[in-house]
């Protein structure tokens, strides 16, 4: 990718990685080949603070997993009322860098290929 647009990108999506691998990042657009610049405009990144707000007001009912595309998660909070509260409240502590993670996978995924 051209610089100029590595920067624009970093600069409009800070917020969605983890701040620990904002290099990594960085160093993964660089390298990118240019045709991969129309796939990452097609990647729905998920948006961290989206992801605390449904955990607060629906994550016992694991909509933020859902969110997230943890099925799996999101059936088993779902079913257990969020784990009788507890898993829900852990997880308003541990949803913003679930979707930072996520996020850093999503970006992986589309430059790999």
């Amino acid at each position: 990718m051209i610089q100029q647009q590595v920067d624009l990108f970093i600069a409009s999506h800070q917020g969605m990685f983890p701040a620990a691998m904002m290099m990594q990042v960085y160093d993964m657009l660089s390298n990118a080949p240019e045709e991969k610049n129309i796939s990452l405009q097609c990647i729905d990144f998920k948006n961290p603070t989206t992801a605390l707000l449904l955990s607060i007001f629906l994550g016992y009912l694991g909509i933020d997993r859902f969110y997230l595309g943890d099925i799996m998660q999101g059936v088993g909070k779902l079913i257990t009322g969020g784990g009788c509260g507890v898993w829900t409240v852990i997880d308003w502590f541990l949803i913003m860098d679930a979707a930072r993670n996520k996020n850093f996978q999503l970006l992986s995924q589309a430059l790999s290929y």
